[in-house]
């Protein structure tokens, strides 16, 4: 697991007191249930397409708040964001907000949880 410097941390830990969160166990059931949801996945390119959660849309965190009012005018659409482990999306999350978009959640635990859980991924 990548060691993460202590500022870029400190920076996540602060985003998540003003972020809602879900864990994958729901986002899953959720999508099992047949829900119209929306998950962005905010990694890399290459990571994205070395696998994903099926049906995940791709817009990078490098890139998000640059194009996400153009995909997703509506700022009341609930968007489900994740990463490798759920700091990058926390970040995405925090900055969405900013931006006025009231119904973001940061999957905790990202894409390792996902797989750790077993669930399957589209390639």
């Amino acid at each position: 697991m990548k060691q993460h410097s202590e500022g870029f941390l400190r920076i996540v830990q602060e985003a998540r007191l003003r972020i809602s969160e879900s864990d994958v166990a729901t986002v899953y059931t959720r999508m099992q249930n047949g829900e119209d949801i929306t998950i962005l996945d905010v990694r890399e390119e290459s990571e994205f397409a070395a696998g994903h959660i099926p049906g995940a849309l791709h817009l990078s965190k490098g890139i998000i708040e640059r194009d996400v009012e153009t995909r997703f005018p509506d700022r009341n659409q609930e968007l489900i964001l994740y990463c490798g482990g759920g700091y990058r999306s926390a970040l995405a999350a925090d900055n969405l907000q900013r931006m006025g978009y009231t119904n973001v959640i940061s999957m905790d635990g990202g894409m390792r949880a996902w797989r750790d859980a077993g669930h399957k991924e589209a390639d």
